[in-house]
């Protein structure tokens, strides 16, 4: 397995993404009040249960929430990987 690295740089995140085929989103019905939800990464095809959103509302809710970006470049076969969790930035 490939080494993970973990970040806060939103141009690194977004290239990420997208070189991925990746979208900004948001788990459905988790926005309420004043915040944007449960963010997430959508990947083709998109996920019934996620909504996409802007990169400036997701980039918001995450520098809001104190987050992280933890991330794979590639998989054990050498192949892109898709695999991302957002994690606290305090841990």
């Amino acid at each position: 397995m490939s080494d993970s690295k973990t970040t806060t740089n939103h141009d690194e995140i977004r290239q990420w993404c997208e070189a991925r085929g990746g979208h900004p989103a948001r788990v459905a019905d988790t926005s309420g009040g004043e915040g944007t939800g449960v963010l997430r990464i959508d990947f083709e095809p998109q996920s019934e249960n996620l909504e996409r959103i802007s990169w400036d509302e997701w980039f918001e809710t995450f520098d809001d929430s104190k987050l992280a970006f933890l991330h794979q470049d590639s998989a054990a076969d050498g192949a892109a990987s898709r695999f991302n969790k957002l994690i606290s930035r305090e841990g």
